[in-house]
Parts: C-alpha cells; structure tokens; sequence
C-alpha cells in the first residue's frame, strides 16, 4: 500500500488524545493506587498501580485520592499539590484493611533546609494524610532533623489522621533535634485549620525538640485523640517567640488540644537534660487563647506546663480544664517561667482537672507549681490529692504579689502530718493558716475527695465526696460543656470539683 500522509497525521492525533486522556485522567477526582508491585510508568489504576508514594504526589490534583496498598515504600515524600473548597482534598491514605509503611531506613537527611520528613508539606492546602505507619528516620548530625511528618510555610485545611510514627530519632541529641509531627507556621499568612487526629506517636528521640507541635504562625488549630508515649521530650506542644514566623506572627493560638493520651514522657537520660525530669506531657510554651481538655496525661515529668521561655512575653488567655494529671515524675501543672530570666503566664485558668499522686520523684516541684511572672490567673474546681511528700501548692517565688486566684478546691493527702501550701515564698502547714496567710482558697476544702480506687486508679469520686456539688460555675466557656468522660459538665443543683461530674 502507498504510503499516505493523512493516516500518519491521524495516528499522531490519536496518539496526542490518548496521551491527554491519560494526563487528564490523573487530575481528576478519582482513586489512584501505589503498591510495591507497582512501576510510575503505570497509570495509577487498581491493575495498573504506581510503584512510589512521590510519583503519586506528583501526579494528581484537587479531589485525588491516592491509595497506598500494603507494604514498605522507603522514602521521603514532598506533597506538591493541593485541593481546594470546590474540588476537594487531596488524600493520601493506607489501602482498607492494608498496612502500608513509610519507612526511613537509609533515606538521607535532610537536605538544604535542615529539615526533612518522611512526609513534607509545603505552603499546600486541603491535604489529607492518614492511616500510614511512619517510622526508622534517624540522623547523626545535628544541624539536621529528621520528621516523621514535617508542615512549614503556609497553608490551610490540613489534616494528619490515624498514622503510627515512631522511631523518628537524632543520634546527637546532645545539641540535635528530631519532630515525630510538627507544623512551622513560618509565614505572615498563617497555617490554619490543621488538625493532627487519632495519631498513635511513640519510641521516638528527639533531642532537644518535641514529639508533636505547632510552632509559630500556626492558627486555629486541632489535636485530638492522639496516643502519645514513651518519647525522651515533651509530648504535645504549642509554641510562640522563638523567632519560627516573622514579627507579630510567631505564637501558635486560638486551637485546642483535645482528647490525648499522654504517658511516659521524661527527658531523664536525654542527652540534652542529662539526668533532668523536664520533659512536659502537654506545653504551652507561648502560646495564646488556647484549651487544653479531658485529656488523660500520667507518668510525665511535668504532666501539663503553661509557661513561656522567652524573656517579656507569656502563654496567655489559656484554658486548661477537666483533665486527669497523675503519677508525673516532677509536677501535676505549672504555670509560670522556670527561671526569672524568660517569660511567664499571664490570663490563664486551671479548672475543674483532678491532680493526684505526682512529684513520684520527689523533686519537691508538688502538685500545682506557680513559678516566675504569673499573673491574672485562676485555679479553682480542683481535686488535688498529693503523695505522702504532701506538696500541694508550691508557689516558691516573690517575682509577683498575687500571682493566682486559687479557690474552690479540694486539698488532700493522706499523710497530713506532711501537708504544705508555699505561698509567695512562705511555708505553711496547716490549712487554716494558709487561707489566712495567703488570702486563698476561702471555700476550699481540705479533706479525702473518695476516690473510687487509687491503685488502677479511677478517678471518679463517691457520691459522699466533698467535691460534689461543691464548685463555682464560672459559664460554659470557661468550665467547657462536658466533663473528662464527655458527661454534662453541670449535673445536679451545681457543679461538681475534679474532673468529672458526679
């Protein structure tokens, strides 16, 4: 047959249709695929799966979903691309009922900018990443900082969702640092709506940094109902003023922390503290309008901190209020600048938590520690239960005349031989003597709250507890809706004191 020129001109446009159907296939809304058995010159379908998590991101747009089907994938992934309000989330997620692995073994570390993660985003938005396990993502030099998932820039509408990070680790963590979830908000236009959910975060060794944060220019955000243990630093952590985002946007505010799990977090043997218990549970270090509830945070060294570490500035208009604090190395809460050379607590209130058995080590740091620079706040609601070192305030400092309204609480230990209120410097030993010393604590109470069982323990008090009915309801917006266990936070003619409602 003679060679025809029009056949070769209408091959070359089916091919070039072929080619933008494929292309334009992969920016829809659809379901794309990852599997180990995959090649990237596949087409992403179910049959056809790509073979890397980077290839994928690279690939699809607004209202993609990316399943990742069960196995190991080693490597770091930057997310490139993302949704919007009309198109949807991009989401990058574990196959159903598959385990898919994002693991770090050999995967080099960390580039130009000093951090990297195992995922990155980047000044994106309406991202989803949920359902991975993320682990084994180690350096030795300290100017680096390994991530389990790293955000930083800008961006909105993120959520990190049901993953297992673990064994995110500096191997100098003497001066180094590592990040299991953290979020820089390094922009004039903020990071917003984030919400870090359902997470289990755990064995990792961070130097010098935190297990989960929100750091800088970090807005309106979320962390809920993360399992959060066996960390060598601070557990959950929002921060402002460490120079994270430019000037008059560096404070991480207005989110909530939520519904965690927080255990067995001590900095003892970190290179960093050395034989130090001062690792938090939950820390506010500068932050702002921010409510830490119902969460359940035990075996810490300090189980809950707000405080700041930067000279003339202060955590401020914190709520923390209905949680279970027990068993912390070092303290239950403190508020207040560890030293008188960095920040304070300014406009915050402890309400309605139940502190029990802490300072395990005898640090002589107590049940609830007022430190440098707190003012304008309030402790009220509270059932803290001391161990027999019978510390139960420790308010040590002269930095300020009236650092804390403290009433409507009920004190106890069961060695009362040992009891101790220091107020602004002066020890007292007895409870009257305190209330006339200090001017606090006028319908308070000292006496047993009943706990149900102090060996599991269950927290919960009898119906004959002094803390029933015995509270002051300072309005919904301070003392919130609902009790640790989720029960109306007002049952019955008033409020009950300690973290749940009878």
């Amino acid at each position: 047959m003679a060679w025809r020129p029009e056949l070769l001109r209408s091959s070359i446009r089916l091919v070039f249709i072929v080619i933008l159907a494929t292309s334009a296939c992969a920016q829809t809304g659809t379901t794309f695929y990852v599997s180990t058995s995959g090649n990237d010159n596949n087409s992403g379908t179910f049959g056809s799966p790509w073979r890397t998590i980077q290839h994928a991101a690279k690939s699809v747009a607004a209202g993609a979903t990316v399943d990742v089907r069960g196995g190991s994938y080693n490597e770091s992934v930057t997310i490139p691309v993302s949704g919007n309000a009309s198109s949807g989330y991009v989401v990058f997620q574990n196959y159903p009922g598959e385990s898919a692995i994002v693991d770090g073994t050999g995967v080099s570390c960390c580039g130009s900018s000093g951090v990297n993660g195992l995922f990155n985003i980047i000044n994106q938005s309406y991202v989803i990443i949920s359902g991975f396990e993320i682990r084994n993502y180690s350096t030795t030099r300290a100017a680096n900082t390994p991530a389990g998932i790293w955000i930083t820039g800008s961006g909105s509408n993120l959520q990190i969702l049901n993953n297992r990070v673990h064994n995110i680790v500096s191997k100098s963590e003497r001066n180094g640092n590592a990040f299991g979830i953290a979020a820089y908000g390094t922009s004039a236009t903020p990071i917003t709506n984030l919400t870090i959910s359902g997470n289990q975060v755990y064995s990792n060794k961070t130097g010098n940094s935190e297990t989960i944060n929100v750091d800088g220019n970090v807005q309106q955000f979320v962390i809920s109902n993360n399992i959060v243990h066996d960390n060598d630093n601070i557990g959950i952590d929002a921060i402002g003023f460490e120079g994270v985002g430019p000037a008059g946007h560096d404070q991480a505010g207005y989110g909530s922390i939520t519904g965690n799990t927080i255990y067995n977090i001590s900095s003892y043997g970190n290179p960093a503290y050395g034989n130090q218990y001062a690792a938090d549970g939950i820390y506010c270090d500068g932050c702002a309008n921010v409510t830490i509830e119902r969460n359940l945070v035990h075996n810490s060294d300090l189980n809950i901190e707000v405080a700041s570490e930067h000279k003339g500035h202060d955590s401020s208009y914190v709520i923390v209020r209905n949680n279970l604090v027990y068993h912390g190395n070092s303290n239950g809460i403190s508020i207040g600048g560890y030293s008188s050379t960095v920040g304070g607590t300014d406009h915050c209130t402890i309400v309605g938590n139940t502190l029990f058995d802490n300072d395990t080590k005898n640090t002589g740091s107590g049940e609830f520690q007022v430190q440098y620079y707190a003012t304008n706040n309030v402790f009220e609601n509270n059932i803290v239960d001391a161990t027999s070192q019978g510390l139960l305030i420790n308010n040590y400092t002269h930095s300020e005349p009236n650092p804390v309204t403290s009433d409507y609480n009920v004190y106890f230990t069961s060695n009362s031989a040992n009891a101790q209120w220091i107020w602004n410097g002066h020890t007292y030993t007895n409870f009257a003597s305190y209330q006339q010393g200090s001017g606090q604590d006028a319908h308070s109470f000292f006496a047993d709250p009943e706990f149900l069982n102090m060996t599991t323990p269950d927290l919960h008090v009898k119906s004959t507890s002094p803390a029933v009915n015995q509270g002051i309801n300072l309005g919904a917006t301070i003392v919130g809706t609902t009790d640790y266990a989720g029960n109306p936070r007002v049952q019955g003619p008033n409020i009950d004191i300690g973290a749940y409602e009878q």
